[in-house]
C-alpha cells in the first residue's frame, strides 16, 4: 500500500491581545503576506483580541498603509476558545494577556511587544517594523510541506 501523501490540515498561526486593534493586526496583516510571499497555503492565519476594541488604532491604520498594507476594512473580533485550541501557535503581543486552556501541544511565544496605542508615528513603525522581523523569524521556523508530509507519513 502506497503511504498516505496528503498534508495534513494547515498549520493555523493565532496572533492574539487583548483588544485586537494594533499588534495582532499589524502581525496578521504580515503573516498573510508572508503566506502568499512564500507560497505557504498550508499556513492559515488568525487573528483576535480577549476584549475587542471598537476599531483599530487609527495611527496603526495610517502606518500600515503607508507601509503598503490596506487595514482600514478590518475591524477587531474576539477569539473564541475554539480558534485558539485549534491553533499549532499562538503569539502572544506582550499585553499581560493570560491565556488558559490552551491544548497541549499548541506553542505559545509572547513577543513582548510596545501598545501602539497614544504612540507617535515613528513609534508605531518601529513597533511594525520589529513585528514583521518576529513574523519572519517565525515563518524560518515552521515545518516546510515537505517536513510536515514526511512527518506525517512516518
Amino acid at each position: 500500500m502506497a503511504p498516505h501523501t496528503d498534508i495534513p490540515d494547515p498549520i493555523r498561526l493565532g496572533f492574539v491581545c487583548v483588544e485586537n486593534a494594533g499588534r495582532s493586526q499589524i502581525a496578521a496583516a504580515l503573516a498573510e503576506t508572508q503566506v502568499q510571499v512564500q507560497n505557504r497555503s498550508d499556513i492559515e492565519v488568525v487573528s483576535g483580541g480577549t476584549d475587542p476594541a471598537d476599531a483599530i488604532h487609527p495611527s496603526v491604520i495610517e502606518v500600515m498603509a503607508e507601509k503598503g498594507y490596506d487595514l482600514s476594512d478590518r475591524s477587531p473580533t474576539k477569539i473564541t476558545r475554539d480558534a485558539l485550541e485549534a491553533c499549532e501557535f499562538v503569539v502572544l503581543m506582550g499585553c499581560e494577556l493570560s491565556i488558559e486552556g490552551i491544548p497541549p501541544g499548541v506553542v505559545v511565544r509572547d513577543w513582548g511587544l510596545v501598545d501602539p496605542v497614544g504612540s507617535d508615528r515613528e513609534s508605531v513603525w518601529a513597533i511594525s517594523t520589529e513585528i514583521e522581523q518576529q513574523v519572519i523569524e517565525l515563518f524560518d521556523d515552521l515545518p516546510t510541506r515537505a517536513e510536515r508530509r514526511t512527518l506525517h507519513n512516518i
